[in-house]
């Protein structure tokens, strides 16, 4: 008799949305509160330990032309162009 036990392999998880942002793309940005706003990336900063890798992002926003910068936890998704 077989027993499936189910694997011990998980899927694999998709890619977060900071990965593949580069300058030139518009994001959605969150908050800690939860608030979210449009912004164009304007410049894409990588991390000490990977340069590679984005950790900081300038962005513009879309709104009120508001430049500052923002942790890669805080972009949530990257608006397809139209």
């Amino acid at each position: 008799m077989m027993v499936d036990r189910g694997s011990s392999v998980s899927a694999p998880k998709s890619d977060p949305f900071f990965l593949h942002v580069k300058s030139g793309m518009t994001v959605i940005v969150t908050d800690t509160d939860g608030a979210w706003r449009m912004a164009d990336a304007i410049w894409v900063d990588g991390g000490a330990r990977n340069p590679k890798t984005p950790m900081l992002f300038q962005v513009a926003d879309v709104d009120t032309g508001v430049i500052n910068w923002v942790t890669a936890d805080f972009v949530t998704h990257i608006v397809p162009r139209g």
